[in-house]
This record gives structure tokens, sequence and C-alpha cells, in this order.
């Protein structure tokens, strides 16, 4: 059985496409196929809503405190799905938590805003700043489109706006003498969209 759903540290992730419009120096997928245990690498790129609420329903014993959109791709790469799945989990598990972790290329994939589509059916969402600047975004995101730097930018400011509990994220500790994240520089920026910050340290060997 494909991990759609998994658990790590107490939360329920589900882990929907591989795709991404990003492939980061740090990321887990270069080194690692597995979080505790799962296999996170897809047979069927084109999973469907009903798929993940099918291991949900599954695992919905062990399912506590937060559901958390995040595995080896770019969520929101199907925000369609996400939506759908989103929206039961508010209607059978309406006290969970739900949360988006992303690059905050949604809009761009999407080719329209889909901000007001998310806000009422998340709680949080978490996206990457990776850097201080477009020119080390670049280095360490290695987007596969031009401007996506302010396209994540723009995407957070949007989320905020609405009122999403918005957090802007960095790696740190990684390779700092070739990826030099500035942590104030980032701070300052999510500080200056009205969001929250948040470094995450490299863990080397993944979860």
């Amino acid at each position: 059985m494909q991990s759609l759903v998994y658990f790590l540290y107490g939360k329920t992730y589900i882990n929907i496409t591989n795709a991404c419009t990003n492939s980061c120096a740090f990321c887990l997928r270069n080194d690692k196929d597995d979080v505790k245990g799962a296999y996170m690498w897809l047979d069927n790129a084109n999973v469907k809503a009903e798929d993940v609420i099918a291991q949900i329903e599954e695992k919905k014993a062990d399912i506590k405190e937060e559901i958390v959109f995040c595995g080896y791709g770019e969520p929101l790469v199907k925000y369609n799905e996400v939506i759908e799945v989103a929206k039961y989990i508010k209607k059978t598990m309406p006290h969970l938590k739900v949360r988006i972790n992303t690059n905050g290329h949604g809009n761009y994939l999407a080719k329209k805003n889909i901000i007001p589509e998310l806000a009422p059916l998340i709680d949080t969402i978490s996206i990457s700043l990776n850097a201080q600047n477009e020119e080390l975004y670049n280095k360490i995101s290695k987007p596969k489109f031009e401007g996506a730097y302010q396209a994540m930018l723009d995407f957070a400011k949007g989320c905020v706006d609405v009122g999403i509990d918005t957090t802007l994220s960095v790696v740190s500790g990684y390779k700092e003498d070739i990826y030099p994240v500035d942590i104030k520089a980032c701070e300052n920026i999510a500080a200056n969209i009205g969001a929250k910050f948040r470094a995450r340290e490299w863990i080397q060997n993944g979860y």
C-alpha cells in the first residue's frame, strides 16, 4: 500500500504527490526513501482525493491533534485534491487542526489565486522561505520557473492578508559555507509581511 498517510511525532501527514516545482539542496528525498519506515515514493502519480480519504479512514483511530499536508512533493501541485481532502477532514473530524507545508508556489501552479479557497479549510500554513534574497533562494531551492522567489513571497503575503496563521521557514545549519542563510534577515522578511518565523535545524540523517 502506498504511504499516502503516515505518522511522525504524534502528528498525521499526507503524502499526496512526489511532484515539486523546487529541487532543494537539503531535501531529505535526495538521501532516503522513507520517513520512519513509511516509503514515500508513489507509484501512481494520479493520486485521487478518495485514495487519501480511504487511508485516513483506515488509520482514523491513530489520528490525533493535527493533519499536515506534507510529503515527498509539493502538496499544492494537487490543490484540488488538497481542498477536497481538507473539506472531508473539517466535516468528519472538525476538532483536528489542518496545516499545509508548502513552497508557496500554489498560485503559480494553479494559474489563479487559490488562497480564498484554502482559507476556510486550513488552520495554519508553513511556507519555505529558504533564503533572504532571490539569488540565494535560486541556489538553494533550484526552482523550475523564473520568479519563484517573488511568487512565494506574494503567496505568503496573501495568506497573511486573509487571516491564515502563516509561518515562513528556513533550514539552518546546512552547508553554511555554500548556502549562507542570514537567519535574522529572513526573520525580518517574515515580520514585515506579518508572518511568524521558524528556523528548522537541518537533520543530517532525516527522520
